[in-house]
Parts: structure tokens; sequence; C-alpha cells
């Protein structure tokens, strides 16, 4: 695999305890496409479809004062989201760390242990181990860490959905019981207006040294529906984008998330 980043990591206050979390926004697959069963024009269209278009943008015009961790690489290399060592509902549909099958159930790549090691390897543990450096850094000047994954998803349901037969709503919050407390779902309300909780999709990512550990460490994850500010499927940006980032930013200033002064509440 080609010796590139496949992460970045922007700066943002130093006293800021928010860090948004862009997982889905990159169509690159780089050397691993070698791997990936699909010719161009089918591949295209997975990333179409499998893409969350423009959440980096999203991310970086609402967080201004948030830490921002953005996958430079497309979920189809490795869904940095998933936990490859657990058994997941995911891994039922192909979909675990390393896809093997598109979001409509054709075959991705073959299942290989060995090949998925190399990604696993080569891209999800330097992914997942930066991620959670970041987080002590954070922890080491702040009582908490507030985690905001940026996604978003189509407004009709691909075959891969496992929950796909329920709402979907403009702005879904996907919270954990553990990590989400009630002043953060508070704050969306304020912020987004009327909202979905966990439908269709549901929980936040937290790095596994974290998850269920650490109370310090709080998430939630923000769902944008896309026809909200964008043409689907990958097309161009509409007078929404600009309605969903002032509502994110409201969001991230709010005195439940970053706090007008990075202060929030506890």
């Amino acid at each position: 695999m080609e010796s590139v980043a496949i992460f970045e990591v922007i700066p943002g206050d130093p006293a800021s305890p928010v860090i948004l979390h862009v997982p889905h926004a990159s169509r690159r697959t780089g050397a691993a496409r070698a791997g990936i069963l699909l010719d161009d024009a089918s591949l295209e269209a997975e990333l179409d479809r499998m893409t969350d278009a423009y959440t980096d943008r999203i991310a970086a015009e609402a967080g201004s004062g948030a830490w921002r961790f953005i996958n430079l690489y497309s979920r189809l290399v490795v869904d940095p989201e998933r936990f490859p060592d657990e058994r997941e509902e995911m891994l039922a549909v192909g979909m675990g760390a390393v896809y093997t099958r598109t979001s409509l159930g054709e075959p991705l790549r073959a299942d290989d242990p060995v090949a998925a090691e190399t990604l696993l390897s080569g891209h999800f543990r330097p992914y997942a181990q930066a991620f959670s450096d970041l987080v002590d850094a954070r922890l080491s000047v702040s009582d908490r860490v507030v985690i905001v994954d940026v996604h978003s998803y189509p407004s009709r349901p691909l075959p891969y959905e496992l929950h796909g037969d329920g709402p979907r709503p403009a702005v879904c919050i996907g919270t954990d019981p553990f990590h989400t407390p009630p002043s953060l779902v508070a704050a969306a309300e304020r912020a987004f207006g009327a909202i979905g909780l966990n439908t269709p999709f549901a929980g936040c990512y937290v790095p596994s040294k974290h998850h269920r550990q650490d109370r310090r460490v709080q998430a939630v994850m923000v769902e944008l529906r896309r026809d909200t500010y964008m043409v689907e499927p990958a097309g161009p940006l509409t007078s929404g984008f600009a309605t969903v980032t002032r509502a994110l930013a409201s969001f991230l200033t709010g005195n439940s998330v970053g706090g007008n002064e990075f202060g929030g509440d506890h």
C-alpha cells in the first residue's frame, strides 16, 4: 500500500473539548482499488451511494473552534467506525470493518482474511490509535471530550440498511447510553429543531480504549439527510447547505457541547 496519510487532524481552539469526526466524506481508494471487484462505473456508482458527500465541508464551516479528525480514504477501504474484533450486526450484510459486499448486496471484494488484515494493519489500526491519542490529549487539558460524529444519509433506504423501514428525519441523532448525556440530545433539539433519535441509524463513535470505560468521553452522531443540503446522489450543493451548517454551528457552540468559551456544562 502507498505510504501516504490516511487521516488528517486539524487543530482547533486549544481549550475546546470538541472533536468533529468526519469518517465517510472521502471517495479515495488508492492502492486498495486493486482488491475491489467492481468495474470503474460500478465503483463510482457505489461511491455515490456510500460517500457522505460534503460532510467535510460542513464540519469545516460549522466547527471553527473544534478539532477535526478526517478520514482521507473511502469507507470502501476500511470503515473506521466498526470494531473488527466484535460480532456486530453489520457483518451479516458484509459490512464489517472491511466491506465484502456493496450497499446493494453485490460482491465488493473477496472474503480474504489475509487481504483484510493488510487493510486493518495499514488503515484501521493506525486510524484508531491516532483518534485515541487525540482524545487523550484533549482530556489532558479539559475535564471532558465531546466527539461529534458528522455523517449524512440518503433520503431513500439502501438495501444494506438493517433498519431502513423506520423514519428518515431531516436530522438523525445517534446516541450511546453510556457516552451521550441528555444535555447533548437537548442541545441538538435546540439547534436542529425536529430530530429523530437513532433512526434510521443508531449509536456514535468512541474509540475502543474509551468505549464504555470513561464517562469523560461524551459522544453523539449527527446524520444529515442528504436531500436537505445537496442534489442526490452525488450532485451539487443546494441552498440547504447554509441552513444545515448554521444549525451544526449552533449545536457546537451551545453550552452543553462546546460552550461559548468552550466551558460547557458538565
